[in-house]
C-alpha cells in the first residue's frame, strides 16, 4: 500500500464534479487541472518502481503537479467558477504534506507531537510560501 498514491486517486475522484463545473466557464483551466491531477498519480506510480535519485525526481514532479492543482483551484475560486471544493482542498493539503515528506525526508517528531500535526503544519507553510 502506498498512501500518497491512494490519496492522489482520492483527490481525482473528488475533482470529478469540480472539473466540469470549471469547464463551463474555462475549458483550458479545466483541462489543465485534470492533467495536473493525473500527472500527480502517474508520477507517483512510476516513481515507486524506480530507485534513488530517479525515484525522488518523479516524486518532485508529482509535488510540482500537486502545486499546480492547488493553483488551478485558487484561480477557479478567484474567477468564481467553483462553489464547493473544501474536501478537495483538504485532500490536497494532505497530499502536499505527504509529498513534502517524500521529497524532503521525514521530519524529526518531538515527543509531544504527532505526525498529523506536523503534516498539517507543513501543508500550511507550503501554501504560505506558494510552493503548494
Amino acid at each position: 500500500m502506498f498512501i500518497t498514491y491512494d490519496v492522489s486517486l482520492e483527490l481525482i475522484r473528488n475533482l470529478r464534479p469540480i472539473v466540469p463545473a470549471i469547464k463551463k466557464h474555462d475549458r483550458d483551466l479545466a483541462d489543465q487541472l485534470r492533467r495536473a491531477a493525473t500527472s500527480v498519480s502517474l508520477n507517483l506510480g512510476e516513481g515507486r518502481r524506480r530507485e534513488a535519485g530517479d525515484q525522488r525526481r518523479h516524486y518532485e514532479m508529482a509535488h510540482g503537479s500537486a502545486g499546480e492543482v492547488l493553483t488551478a483551484l485558487d484561480v477557479a475560486d478567484a474567477w468564481g467558477y467553483v462553489i464547493d471544493h473544501a474536501t478537495a482542498r483538504q485532500l490536497l493539503d494532505r497530499l502536499l504534506a505527504l509529498l513534502w515528506r517524500l521529497t524532503h525526508g521525514r521530519a524529526q517528531l518531538p515527543n509531544n507531537r504527532d505526525a498529523t500535526e506536523i503534516n498539517d503544519r507543513l501543508a500550511r507553510e507550503a501554501r504560505k510560501r506558494g510552493q503548494a
